[in-house]
């Protein structure tokens, strides 16, 4: 047996580590899909949000950090070549001309967080203190003040009626922020 047989293996070249892939402009999601049809091991965070489209709430996916995504690979016996020329992903994020690993203990804190649920997701569409229009029900096109949310689907607004300012609990998906 050699010296260099009886050497411990360094750990960065034999163990797979996670990397940053810097992704085009709002293609993260494409360049997911296209490394995973490749076969690389991927870990792309997404949140679930409430936006406004057409007048409703919906729920979107978008990207924990737009332009960004992790990918596993093993120094010496992963194929780095096709990551750069595939669609959407920009480069391999380095540093001094080295792709920087990722701590694995990030990585496994990002998926424990990404568990949760779109339950628990919250609507952030609406602030206290902000003007809105109620949209449907007995109060439909009257302005009121959004106090707070009430649950994930519920919140409470502050209305003027017959000169005193009322709480109203009422869905969130009826309000809409005034014109």
């Amino acid at each position: 047996m050699n010296e260099r047989e009886t050497q411990p293996i360094d750990d960065d070249e034999s163990v797979p580590r996670w990397y940053v892939i810097q992704c085009k402009g709002g293609e993260s999601f494409r360049a997911a899909e296209h490394l995973g049809n490749q076969g690389y091991e991927l870990f792309h965070p997404i949140l679930d949000v409430q936006k406004k489209r057409g007048g409703k709430l919906v729920w979107v996916s978008e990207p924990l950090f737009p332009h960004y995504l992790f990918i596993r690979l093993d120094r010496v016996a992963s194929n780095w070549r096709p990551i750069r020329s595939t669609r959407g992903v920009l480069r391999i994020v380095t540093f001094g001309n080295r792709p920087l690993p990722v701590d694995d203990a990030l990585i496994e804190t990002l998926r424990e967080q990404g568990t949760e649920d779109r339950e628990s997701s919250v609507n952030v569409y609406f602030r206290a203190g902000e003007k809105v229009e109620i949209t449907e029900g007995p109060f439909k096109d009257l302005q009121a003040v959004f106090a707070s949310h009430k649950g994930e689907e519920r919140a409470i607004v502050l209305l003027n009626l017959l000169n005193r300012q009322q709480h109203l609990e009422m869905p969130v998906q009826h309000l809409r922020p005034e014109r």
